[in-house]
């Protein structure tokens, strides 16, 4: 009997692509929750194999009628304000939209007739200030936040890990890292590269590009790695337990530009631009999966090289 399956904020990046991987796999019966303002894009190429269902994690009774029309096996919250620099413009529709609109979805599950496992897509931001000996960064490093986005995050984690104890919510916490892939946002650092390369490759942009912090060392996956480790989250983890996806391998952003510019044919000269600069920015952010991996057998299979070749032909189909 194929598993019901409820995905929040499927018509975003991550969502898609784990709603693409499931449906690759077979044996489950998809349903995603998505606001009227949604981006559809993202689902259009699949949407008649899954159930789109209008609703608002902001609101409790929108999600205490979805959990009771659905009754869900496995639950993957992923709807957030996921962009760390409108956290510092919208502090408190940051922390609406990601706290409280968690605990509408717990307090649904809560009050529901089944007993779902149900996923919490953390970030890596948690970790936020990171010292040299703390490289790399293991669950038990100590959170310290540097934007609004990273506390939201650390309150949903916090809030996982509280009604896992308090109500045995079946819950499981992943940290993922830094991922990236086809269908990025723009207003994200690889897809922002990208999608200026492209234009300037098709003559629609001078070839010059803007750019904030280039020193920052990030640890960059796949999303569709990252997919596919959610899926085996709730597959093999411990509810209760939080767990690191990551490559285990840092890239500066400096380094990461230089990689998608070779594989375009242009000149292209690059200018910092202090409006791009964000209050305060993490330097370093460099994970140890070494816990998901030997619970579930996880690692990275996409090359990053593939992962922005990939990248620069979404936006050279789109431009």
């Amino acid at each position: 009997m194929a598993k019901r399956v409820l995905i929040t904020g499927i018509t975003g990046f991550a969502g898609s692509h784990l709603a693409d991987h499931l449906l690759d796999r077979g044996g489950f019966e998809i349903y995603g929750l998505y606001r009227w303002r949604s981006r559809m894009e993202n689902v259009e190429g699949f949407k008649d194999k899954i159930n789109l269902i209008e609703g608002d994690i902001r609101d409790a009774a929108s999600m205490r009628s979805l959990i009771e029309k659905i009754n869900p096996d496995w639950v993957f919250h992923l709807a957030a304000q996921s962009y760390v620099p409108m956290s510092w413009k919208a502090p408190a529709e940051t922390l609406s939209t990601n706290v409280i609109g968690e605990v509408n979805l717990f307090e649904a599950c809560r009050k529901a007739r089944g007993d779902p496992l149900i996923h919490i897509a953390g970030s890596s931001e948690e970790y936020g200030l990171v010292h040299p000996d703390e490289v790399p960064i293991a669950e038990t490093t100590p959170l310290h936040p540097l934007s609004p986005y990273g506390v939201s995050k650390v309150a949903q984690d916090l809030l996982a890990f509280q009604y896992f104890k308090s109500y045995g919510l079946r819950v499981i916490r992943t940290r993922a890292f830094n991922h990236t892939g086809p269908r990025r946002d723009e207003v994200f650092v690889t897809s922002g590269f990208a999608r200026q390369i492209v234009m300037i490759e098709k003559g629609q942009a001078e070839p010059l590009i803007r750019v904030g912090n280039l020193d920052a060392v990030r640890d960059f996956s796949d999303v569709r790695d990252i997919a596919r480790a959610y899926t085996m989250a709730l597959e093999r983890c411990e509810p209760g337990e939080v767990y690191n996806i990551c490559s285990g391998k840092g890239i500066k952003i400096r380094e990461l530009l230089d990689m998608l510019i070779a594989q375009a044919d242009v000149n292209i000269k690059i200018e910092e631009d202090p409006a791009r600069m964000r209050p305060s920015d993490v330097e370093f952010l460099i994970g140890d999966a070494t816990r998901f991996c030997a619970k579930t057998g996880w690692k990275p299979e996409i090359a990053f090289e593939q992962t922005l070749a990939d990248l620069l032909d979404f936006w050279r189909e789109r431009v």
